[in-house]
């Protein structure tokens, strides 16, 4: 076989190039935005707290918080260190705030993953009315370049869309509960 050919299924762009097909090729995207958002029945005061204690991050995502330095709520350079997945495999994650403001409730995260992944995360919270609130979550998935960064990105396609929604869904719960934890205390 000579010369290069091509085959473009779904969004995907494979290029195979060889004369014996001993070099071979896999381009995919190396890039995924996965953008979900959800309706919270708690003020943006408590989806806030939740979202700037990374030492309690645990109670709520999947994930175990190892070490926050410095300790404390969040602040611009802050970093945290955490594990996922099952607990025999220690996993490692590593997180930095890179942008909060309190005003706005706007964060941004850069995140490491395993394997060469990184994730940029933005999150707003915007204040619907005193009980509710709309939490927008912006992760913008980056792969290692070359045939391991194409590799993963191919075995984790499934999951890329599924993890932010999860992790929305987890932090939605937590503020719901805490909400409806605080009503109770005071009736």
């Amino acid at each position: 076989m000579k010369g290069k050919v091509s085959v473009k299924p779904s969004n995907e762009h494979w290029t195979v190039s060889s004369s014996k097909l001993q070099d071979f090729q896999l381009k995919l995207p190396l890039a995924h935005a996965s953008c979900p958002s959800t309706v919270v029945s708690a003020p943006v005061e408590i989806v806030w707290l939740l979202l700037t204690d990374p030492a309690r991050w645990g109670d709520f995502f999947d994930v175990r918080i190892t070490r926050v330095e410095p300790a404390g709520s969040a602040v611009i350079g802050q970093r945290f260190y955490g594990e996922s997945g099952p607990r025999f495999l220690h996993i490692g994650l590593k997180f930095e705030y890179t942008k909060v403001n309190e005003a706005q409730h706007q964060l941004g995260l850069n995140a490491q993953l395993p394997f060469g992944i990184t994730v940029r995360e933005d999150l707003n919270c915007i204040p619907i009315s005193n009980t509710r609130c709309r939490v927008n979550y912006h992760c913008n998935f980056r792969f290692a370049k070359g045939w391991r960064g194409a590799i993963t990105r191919a075995l984790m396609r499934r999951n890329l869309d599924v993890g932010p929604v999860d992790s929305l869904s987890r932090l939605k719960r937590a503020a719901e509960q805490r909400y409806t934890a605080l009503q109770d205390s005071n009736s």
